[in-house]
């Protein structure tokens, strides 16, 4: 005999726990769901009484519930339900918090179109009685009505019923720099959703800076995803072993095997995708991403080397629009998957020798400073190359204070970027050092000029 049950279980118990952790967790898909849903639907029981207590709460105080506020609910009603069910409900609350929703977007669609069918269905049972009876305007009012149940009423933050989720304490999932003083500086790292912009003039290790990025993430068991635009897949890699293992990038091929059996320790993943410059665009990158999804590789952070050299997805007039766009779709895809996204921008000629580089010296679109969460300038002037050191400038920073100097040690050989501890440098002292500098330079040259003078190697008439 055919089951006419109506309810979820064709679609299988994930499907179901997937729907009630989306009802818990997005309050605007609750709202969508609350007009169309009937509890019954749902063909495990604890999975009634989980959403069935949202719904009571949200009716009762006019507030989306938290998570906290569930638990409290769980431990205190539902002694009226057998000691297995009770476990039941509880353990679910409890694997909503480290699950990840996957295939989210799949189970909204057919759960509304399954619930909003079974509205229409209903109301076109009740329209025969009313058609008998010459009713037309009901009928059209009753169908018309059940049309529009369950449509997207997403209006944005609610400040009514959205009150418990200002106070909710949000992941950032930061991913490690790598230095412990920018860290803390950054909160632990950069987080997900969030866009870091390196700084840096020609030269001045903009590629190293990320390289470094994307190694302590992998040595953090972090999923890497770097795109490189100008150097090869294999020149890329090679930074990553040296970063890694410590060697000389210049004795990777006669120390083979021990970057090897470095390599093999990492507990993270690399995947390095190379595209010529300016032939790729954030669409591209995207599309990419998705492949890497659909076979089931994990993408904790992306890395664009880097981001002036993609090309825009759509064409201005002007370059610096088209620069903002594309930092403006690289912030989108930080959000999309959920993840950080480093890349770089150079400077203008202006920062090729300066001791601190500010966003004043970034190159042609300086709107695309304002997308960013985190900024900070690598600097290293002709001496500071000779000696390995140079300067971090964080720029700017959403999760913290900026506009702090921090000294570094910087070999390119090995892609090692050690930070130290801040010397209490700021623009304002730096500044003054540049101007000092530059008088004992000038002076100097003017003493041997003198003394050149003084000895007859130049005729001080002419």
């Amino acid at each position: 005999m055919k089951n006419t049950t109506v309810d979820f279980s064709k679609y299988g118990k994930d499907f179901q726990e997937t729907l009630a952790q989306l009802i818990i967790e997005e309050r605007p898909f609750a709202d969508q769901m609350e007009e169309v849903l009937d509890i019954n639907f749902f063909e495990l029981k604890y999975l009634r009484i989980f959403v069935e207590k949202i719904y009571k709460y949200r009716k009762k105080y006019e507030v989306h519930p938290t998570k906290k506020a569930l638990s409290s609910i769980f431990s205190t009603e539902l002694e009226e339900e057998n000691e297995a069910v009770q476990k039941q409900v509880r353990s679910f609350l409890t694997t909503t918090y480290i699950k990840d929703l996957e295939d989210g977007e799949y189970v909204k669609e057919c759960s509304l179109d399954f619930c909003k069918k079974q509205k229409l269905k209903t109301a076109l049972l009740k329209s025969v009685k009313l058609i008998k009876d010459s009713s037309y305007d009901e009928v059209e009012n009753l169908i018309v009505s059940a049309l529009k149940l369950g449509t997207d009423s997403d209006f944005g933050h609610d400040f009514k019923k959205d009150f418990e989720s200002r106070y909710e304490l949000k992941t950032r999932n930061p991913v490690t720099t790598g230095w412990d003083v920018i860290n803390e500086t950054i909160k632990g790292g950069l987080g997900s959703g969030e866009l870091g912009v390196v700084i840096a003039p020609t030269g001045a290790g903009k590629s190293h800076a990320l390289a470094h990025l994307g190694a302590s993430a992998l040595l953090d068991g972090k999923n890497v995803v770097h795109y490189t635009l100008e150097m090869s897949e294999e020149r890329t890699g090679q930074r990553y072993d040296s970063r890694i293992s410590g060697i000389h990038l210049g004795e990777l091929f006669t120390k083979k095997e021990e970057v090897y059996e470095a390599c093999l320790d990492i507990p993270g993943e690399l995947i390095i995708k190379e595209y010529p410059t300016k032939s790729a665009s954030v669409n591209t990158l995207r599309n990419h991403l998705e492949k890497l999804k659909s076979r089931d590789k994990k993408i904790d952070m992306i890395i664009v080397d880097y981001a002036d050299l993609l090309a825009p997805t759509e064409k201005f007039r002007e370059r610096r629009n088209e620069l903002e766009s594309i930092y403006e779709h690289l912030r989108s895809l930080a959000q999309k998957y959920e993840c950080p996204v480093w890349t770089a921008s150079q400077t203008n000629r202006s920062g090729l020798n300066e001791e601190v580089i500010t966003m004043e010296s970034i190159s042609e679109a300086f709107n695309k400073c304002f997308v960013a969460d985190f900024i900070f300038s690598l600097s290293r002037t002709k001496d500071d190359k000779l000696a390995n050191t140079g300067r971090i400038f964080i720029a700017k920073n959403r999760n913290g204070p900026d506009g702090i100097i921090y000294p570094i040690f910087m070999d390119p050989g090995t892609v090692t970027i050690k930070v130290k501890d801040t010397e209490g440098e700021t623009i304002v002292s730096a500044n003054k050092d540049i101007k000092e500098k530059e008088e004992k330079r000038l002076l100097s040259n003017a003493a041997k000029l003198y003394n050149d003078m003084k000895k007859g190697k130049i005729d001080g008439t002419k």
